[in-house]
């Protein structure tokens, strides 16, 4: 596991989170209230595409009927067809999305005319032989559909808020500097590699201490935001924080 991510926020960090989550503008989406909300979903389906991908592989399907099953499901989503019977209590957007998948999967309706599958209105990064080889690299992990799902939304959370560190650093001109420091947020990272860094950087070693640490508060804040985007109360936030450390465990 990265960093320690179970550090609890104020209640005045909890409120000023919970004003407005892409979580909730996706359920304003039902009755087109949000301007906002299209281009949250889209966010959405942009960091959750690949989670979908390995579960509907996982569940025995081809990869290309994979992709086109995946592609197929967030052009509808995005389309607002599964949006219609989203209750307000169905607090977490990673329930809601596996739960809308099975669905899917099951309705045979869906899934016949391949034709209209893949249509390129999904926003992804990933082409269809990344993201197979992202599963073939999966493939050797025992886990089941769920299991194998929920181990790459726990992924995409960390590396959206990783991204998100690097571009804030890019933004300041600081990138080498995190490029240099962010060894400090994984697994296996010894403060004795703090002289060596501040070598490379001009800094003392008790310097880059100070550093990593604002590093990996700052690290745990965006992890805390990518969730908050997912769920509407800061107490759905605490329990989705406890999950996510449960599957990193795993």
């Amino acid at each position: 596991m990265p960093v320690n991510l179970s550090e609890k926020e104020t209640p005045a960090e909890q409120s000023e989170r919970f004003t407005a989550t892409h979580w909730s503008q996706v359920l304003e989406a039902r009755d087109g209230a949000s301007p906002q909300a299209a281009e949250a979903l889209e966010r959405l389906c942009r960091t959750y595409w690949y989670p979908l991908y390995a579960y509907v592989r996982r569940q025995g399907k081809a990869p290309h009927d994979a992709q086109d099953l995946t592609q197929e499901f967030f052009a509808r989503l995005l389309a607002g067809n599964f949006l219609k019977g989203v209750q307000r209590q169905k607090g977490k957007f990673r329930s809601f999305l596996l739960a809308s998948m099975n669905h899917f999967l099951a309705d045979a309706s869906d899934r016949a005319n391949a034709a209209k599958r893949g249509g390129g209105q999904v926003p992804t990064s990933l082409s269809q032989e990344d993201a197979e080889n992202r599963y073939l690299a999966d493939a050797a992990l025992a886990l089941s559909p769920e299991s194998i799902f929920e181990k790459r939304w726990a992924t995409a959370l960390l590396e959206e808020a990783l991204q998100k560190l690097r571009q804030e650093f890019a933004a300041s001109g600081k990138l080498e500097r995190f490029e240099a420091l962010s060894v400090f947020l994984q697994d296996g990272s010894e403060a004795g590699d703090y002289v060596a860094v501040g070598t490379q950087l001009g800094m003392t070693a008790n310097a880059v201490a100070a550093a990593v640490q604002r590093l990996r508060e700052r690290y745990r804040e965006l992890v805390r935001a990518e969730i908050a985007h997912t769920v509407e109360t800061p107490e759905d936030l605490q329990e989705e924080m406890r999950h996510l450390l449960a599957v990193l465990a795993r």
